[in-house]
């Protein structure tokens, strides 16, 4: 019930919260909890999965999103790890395991099949990550001000460095994810360009983030196997 689980035979280690920016994207999300369930479980983690909806026809926030889930989640749980997981992506293979490292920010998306199962450019910090609340509340979490895709990430990583931290990223043989319903025929044979940043990030990193987070909290639903949480 709600997405949450822990091992009936053992006490857990880690308590991980799985944190899915999510709006109106049905087939992702049967896909997704059909793999990540079995996977999470095979780990003999205490999780729940959260899912965060925005409300309206706007652009998506992605960024924002995940700071209304950290905030959220942090009511019901002391979550050892925070995991920021893209909706369309699976992990491949079970060692790489759902929890954060002790001292820094962990990129876990380190080898992705749609960027031939490396990373797009250095500095990438996207798909699935795990922070500790500690790390996240240290870097003022992500930007609000992010509407419509890219960018985030970067801001992201550029935040981890302000803040006196570094990224350290899964091995790609443990840290390889397959993207849901990758078409190749859509997508240009460029490289992926890394995308513009919109912001200063170092001036604006202390004034936008957590301590600045406003949200309309709609509704808060456990379903069979997620925590519904829908804001505008």
């Amino acid at each position: 019930s709600g997405g949450h689980y822990k091992p009936p035979h053992c006490f857990p280690r880690y308590k991980s919260a799985i944190l899915v920016p999510y709006r109106n994207q049905e087939k992702y999300l049967r896909h997704l909890l059909y793999y990540i369930h079995p996977f999470l479980q095979r780990q003999q983690l205490s999780y729940t999965i959260y899912l965060i909806q925005q409300v309206g026809t706007g652009s998506f926030n992605r960024a924002k999103l995940l700071n209304v889930g950290v905030r959220e989640a942090m009511k019901d749980e002391e979550w050892d790890c925070l995991v920021l997981h893209d909706i369309d992506l699976v992990p491949e293979n079970d060692y790489n395991l759902y929890i954060c490292d002790e001292y820094y920010p962990k990129h876990m998306a380190s080898a992705v099949d749609k960027f031939q199962y490396t990373l797009p450019y250095k500095s990438f910090f996207g798909g699935v990550s795990a922070v500790t609340p500690e790390h996240y509340m240290k870097m003022n979490g992500f930007p609000n001000t992010y509407w419509g895709d890219g960018g985030e990430n970067d801001d992201i990583a550029t935040r981890i460095h302000l803040a006196g931290m570094k990224i350290v990223r899964t091995s790609p043989h443990l840290g390889r994810y397959r993207v849901m319903d990758y078409n190749e025929e859509t997508e240009s044979q460029e490289p992926w360009k890394r995308p513009p940043s919109q912001h200063n990030t170092r001036k604006t990193w202390k004034a936008d983030g957590m301590n600045t987070l406003q949200f309309r909290l709609l509704s808060r639903t456990k379903h069979p196997l997620y925590t519904k949480i829908t804001v505008d």
